[in-house]
């Protein structure tokens, strides 16, 4: 009997128990037409909508039922999306055309297209500045955009590929560096950048979730894959743990305590927080092939990641490696739920 009862708690410290404790399986599938490929996804908790960019347009759908509301559409190259609620205005970064379009949410029509830096990828609305933030990565600077008129009112010198941004409460905007392998924070009023953090257990940062409570950043890297835990203070590396291939997204939930990482390999990697400096391995969720990014819906602990099905075919010249072409009709969101 004590035999047994070390084993579970040995399973506990280790987390292994805790794959099945956190309860998130598939629930459903929500199938989006359309052939195009696909990047970031945006939850509108409070409007229950989701933004999908999808190909050279905008995507959106009802995030309870996966009916799709209408498209926003001329988005070339478009990663990102952010909503500006407070002034009914959302903004989508056109990564080909190196242009923001700023659009209205209620009929998703066009209102302007604004002129950023060089290649904009991730997008992030800060509520107290009004603020919008493309982060650039042909130009490796952020651009501000006021929310309310879309004029451009500076530039972030970020020295390199800005990715994923999250905001701090000492009120800074903390992203990762792609190319860097580091977290930049910076003033989003001032545009001033305080703090540039190395990461140095890995490379290639893409995702970035934060916990306030502790002070917590938690970011994912591609290169050697691992989801690392820094102090937002001080930027020491206090734990890493590894994940999946691909990652590109990471996100937190303060009531469960529970860091999420999304990964191109088909895995959502989950990792539990004991206390500031004490994390353990959740267990990964078998996803779906493609499934890099996510949205995490805080209203209902939904988690959505976008995929597709992928076909492999022979290059014209055979030096060259086989050509990966998207399925038609296999563009899905699944829909992750406990």
């Amino acid at each position: 009997m004590r035999s047994m009862r070390n084993l579970f708690v040995g399973l506990i410290s280790t987390g292994i128990l805790l794959q099945g404790a956190t309860g998130y399986k598939i629930e459903t599938r929500y199938p989006v037409p359309g052939n195009g490929g696909f990047d970031y996804v945006t939850v509108d908790s409070a409007a229950r909508r989701i933004y999908l960019s999808h190909g050279n347009q905008v995507d959106v759908v009802d995030a309870d039922n996966g009916k799709l509301i209408g498209t926003i559409s001329d988005t070339p190259g478009v990663h990102g999306v952010a909503i500006a609620s407070a002034f009914k205005h959302g903004f989508t970064t056109n990564g080909r055309e190196s242009k923001v379009s700023m659009f209205d949410p209620s009929n998703l029509q066009l209102i302007r297209k604004i002129e950023v830096g060089k290649g904009p990828d991730g997008i992030y609305y800060d509520a107290p500045s009004k603020r919008i933030f493309t982060n650039n990565h042909g130009s490796h600077d952020i651009s501000a955009i006021d929310a309310e008129s879309g004029e451009v009112v500076g530039t972030v010198k970020a020295a390199g590929d800005p990715e994923q941004t999250i905001k701090g409460t000492d009120g800074l905007l903390y992203v990762t560096i792609e190319n860097t392998a580091e977290v930049i924070g910076y003033d989003p009023k001032s545009l001033e950048v305080k703090h540039r953090y190395p990461i140095g257990v890995c490379k290639t940062p893409t995702g970035l979730a934060y916990d306030a409570k502790t002070n917590r950043l938690f970011a994912s890297c591609r290169s050697q894959p691992m989801m690392v835990v820094m102090d937002a203070g001080s930027g020491k590396v206090i734990a890493h743990f590894p994940i999946g291939s691909g990652a590109d997204w990471a996100d937190f939930d303060p009531d469960s305590k529970l860091i999420f990482v999304s990964t191109g390999e088909g895995t959502l990697n989950i990792f539990h927080q004991k206390s500031a400096d004490e994390y353990e391995d959740a267990g990964a969720l078998k996803t779906q092939q493609s499934a890099k990014t996510m949205g995490f819906d805080a209203k209902t602990k939904k988690i959505y990641l976008p995929a597709a099905e992928y076909e492999m075919r022979p290059n014209a010249d055979p030096a060259k490696p086989p050509q990966r072409t998207l399925k038609p009709g296999s563009f899905v969101v699944l829909v992750v739920s406990r």
